[in-house]
């Protein structure tokens, strides 16, 4: 029987998470560790108590602003980096799984919060049909560990 390991189970609840997301173009959910234990939590999505992009715009989401992205969304990082800071929860050292690559605003807040490592499942540059990862270019630039987490799959498997 495969025992899987902290990598698997945070990703895995991370894409679990993102299933909660009321976003119509995009799911994306993270996970916040310290020490193999869970922090914090997050997906993507409004700030609490304003909009559900899925109710209220079902068929197109939320307006779009000027660079064409969500006028409304809280990335999934933010929102469970939000949470630990609300909740005076220290981030310093902490690992971030997240289903999408960071964007590089959301990079910019992981390196000044001390997020040490970063564990990604999808592409954020495929999603958006660009050429580069800027938000894992940058954090990698300034010393944060960043995996694609179909790396440490398969070399974890015996």
């Amino acid at each position: 029987m495969h025992r899987p390991s902290f990598d698997e189970i945070y990703m895995e609840l991370a894409a679990n998470l993102a299933l909660r997301s009321h976003c119509v173009k995009a799911k994306v959910g993270a996970v916040l560790t310290k020490d193999t234990r869970i922090i914090s939590l997050g997906y993507n999505g409004p700030p609490a108590g304003t909009h559900n992009c899925d109710v209220e715009w079902p068929e197109d989401g939320c307006p779009r602003d000027s660079k064409g992205s969500c006028s409304l969304a809280l990335h999934a990082e933010q929102n469970a980096i939000l949470y630990a800071a609300k909740n005076n929860v220290p981030i310093e050292g902490c690992t971030l799984y997240v289903t999408l690559s960071p964007c590089i605003a959301c990079a910019r807040i992981i390196y000044t919060t001390g997020i040490k490592r970063v564990v990604f499942k999808e592409s954020y540059a495929q999603y958006k049909g660009i050429a580069s990862d800027e938000g894992v270019d940058f954090l990698r630039k300034f010393g944060v560990e960043v995996l694609h987490y179909s790396e440490l799959v398969s070399t974890s498997q015996p």
